[in-house]
């Protein structure tokens, strides 16, 4: 009985130590976390987004980005790697291009490349041919590790988000692990890039940003809306600002930048411009209670991954996306509480349909645009 006891405390002891010390690869930062808003308001629980038609993907996952080219065609990127190319109903669908990575946002040029923001490989441009070139992959001798989106402004300089320099997609398992790695951490270093084809320059625009993702210019061209994932809320800043640190700028709004909408019910993922100056955003993931209580106790974030992938507090699948105007009103907001269209990411609007974006779908969601 004696060796039993002294196994079974041993064992205990092993596991505490486990809990407790075993290197993980995250230094969390504490930090404030509002109080989870619930669905009230103009996000209302509802079940707009229910029931979508879906085009047949042929096997291909994850149309995280889509949008309508210079050709008329639709492009979706998917998680092969492939950009698929199709017409409006899905027809004849080919495969475009493959990069190699994984293109998480496109937009495309005044030449009809399409420019693509890849998680791997940095930031691309694709020939109508189909020929892949890489445009940047660093910024003063620093890689981009984790190029999230992009949108080409109208004189040609390019915009994206390398949401974070610590976790590498390609290092830590994919896109997916990364970003939560990333969440978990707040670190905060994501950051908002300019690259200016006329003078083959990359520049640092904004950083100190929890988790960069969605991007979307406003219509004068002055301003860009900037999704900060890991906290909740999306930013307006301006494309004149130069390696401005947005984290003493949160309470303290300045002419260089400003939360436009905070304290989000869910994780912001892709902006998108809509029809008749709507801006439509994609709620990934709800907020978890369990992920907001432990803001200001880092060392319970570390335990977290030392526990089995299972028992993570990863956030249930839940179907959202809305639309807001440039000044942060909402004006949409559509919702499938049961998740049966994974990980929606933002819509792409036309006058007869909307088109939902995702990180994991088994196809493409559309409804028609009432």
């Amino acid at each position: 009985m004696k060796k039993i006891a002294f196994s079974a405390v041993t064992l205990v002891a092993l596991a505490a130590l486990y809990l407790l010390a075993w290197p993980v690869p995250i230094n969390p930062v504490a930090w404030d976390a509002p109080a989870v808003p619930g669905y009230t308001g103009p996000h209302a629980v509802n079940t707009k987004l229910a029931n979508l038609q879906i085009i047949d993907l042929k096997g291909e996952v994850g149309p995280e980005h889509i949008q309508f080219g210079p050709d008329g065609k639709l492009y979706t990127t998917v998680a092969s790697g492939n950009i698929l190319r199709m017409n409006a109903d899905g027809s004849e669908q080919q495969v475009f291009a493959n990069t190699g990575g994984r293109v998480l946002g496109f937009d495309f040029d005044s030449l009809g490349n399409l420019i693509a923001a890849d998680a791997v490989k940095g930031l691309l441009s694709i020939a109508p041919d189909a020929k892949v070139s890489v445009l940047t992959d660093s910024v003063k001798g620093d890689p981009i590790r984790y190029a999230d989106a992009v949108v080409v402004a109208p004189n040609g300089k390019m915009y994206l988000s390398d949401a974070t320099t610590h976790f590498a997609p390609k290092d830590w398992g994919g896109t997916f692990e990364a970003s939560v790695l990333d969440i978990l951490e707040q670190a905060s270093t994501g950051r908002i890039l300019e690259f200016d084809p006329a003078t083959n320059t990359t520049r640092i625009v904004a950083s100190g940003i929890s988790f960069a993702n969605g991007v979307a210019l406003s219509q004068d061209g002055l301003s860009l809306f900037v999704n900060e994932t890991g906290k909740y809320r999306v930013w307006k800043i301006a494309v004149t600002a130069s390696n401005l640190d947005i984290r003493t700028l949160a309470s303290q709004p300045s002419a260089q930048a400003r939360v436009l909408l905070d304290n989000l019910p869910g994780y912001p993922d892709n902006l998108m411009r809509g029809l008749n100056g709507k801006i439509w955003l994609g709620l990934a993931k709800p907020r978890n209670p369990t992920i907001d209580k432990m803001a200001q106790t880092p060392w319970l974030r570390s335990l977290t991954l030392r526990l089995p992938r299972a028992l993570w507090p990863i956030p249930q699948a839940y179907g959202h996306v809305m639309a807001l105007t440039e000044d942060g009103t909402v004006v949409a907001d559509l919702q499938d509480p049961s998740g049966a269209y994974p990980e929606t990411t933002a819509i792409t609007e036309t006058q007869d349909r909307l088109y939902v974006q995702s990180l994991h779908a088994h196809g493409l969601g559309w409804l028609a645009n009432r």
